[in-house]
């Protein structure tokens, strides 16, 4: 590996920073991007049991709100609880995008490192046939040595540059379905906390309740 790094010449430097950096980021967001960190299992169904219950006072829910993205989520709910369903929504959509950013941090990044690889071993293809080129100019097409260390170093910083990029490619589109996928959850677990927020909801529930336990009187006389 290092003999190939010194075959490649002074370009592998930012090639190989490339691919530290890529590195770096790669391994930080598949440990802040777990599932169990962004959407704790059976989180949304306490915290629904929760405002059924009534017990939400502003020290659960900031402790809430610290848990998780998902739990900044529905504490955001819950702090305009009180408000119109269309201001909760709102609420919900504003904080929604602070998280989804939050989430997304470092992949643009990532993207960069993904576009730049390529490029940067272009770039040192470019610098080895060149320096090719010159050596042919000075000392003709008999120095063997010459020619192959240019044809090595572009080769070499070519195939560097698509093991840099590919990598950061695959991460980076994962990345972002993963993100995806927890955009679809949270937004399924806030509009089943709105229902249960809302009282609404409830009103068919207990009609139907109140109606079974007293008929209609009318209905009764005919019966």
């Amino acid at each position: 590996m290092l003999e190939l790094v010194k075959a490649g010449g002074w370009p592998m430097i930012p090639l190989l920073l490339l691919s530290a950096a890529g590195l770096a980021i790669i391994v930080e967001r598949c440990w802040t991007l777990r599932r169990r960190a962004v959407l704790p299992p059976g989180l949304g169904e306490e915290v629904r049991a929760w405002a059924a219950r009534g017990r939400l006072d502003p020290a659960h829910i900031d402790s809430l709100r610290n848990t998780s993205p998902l739990g900044a989520l529905l504490a955001a709910a819950l702090d305009v609880r009180q408000r119109p369903r269309e201001e909760i929504r709102e609420r919900i959509e504003d904080t929604g995008r602070h998280i989804v950013f939050r989430m997304e941090r470092y992949l643009n990044t990532l993207g960069t490192i993904a576009a730049a690889g390529p490029l940067l071993g272009l770039f040192g293809t470019v610098v080895g046939m060149i320096q090719m080129f010159l050596g042919v100019m000075d000392h003709g097409v008999g120095d063997v040595n010459q020619l192959a260390g240019g044809i090595g170093k572009a080769l070499v910083c070519a195939a560097t540059g698509m093991v840099v990029a590919v990598p950061a490619l695959m991460f980076h589109r994962h990345f972002r379905a993963r993100i995806d996928g927890y955009i679809v959850d949270m937004e399924s677990e806030a509009i089943r906390l709105m229902d249960t927020l809302d009282p609404r909801s409830r009103r068919p529930a207990a009609s139907a309740a109140g109606a079974s336990a007293h008929p209609d009187p009318a209905l009764a006389v005919q019966g």
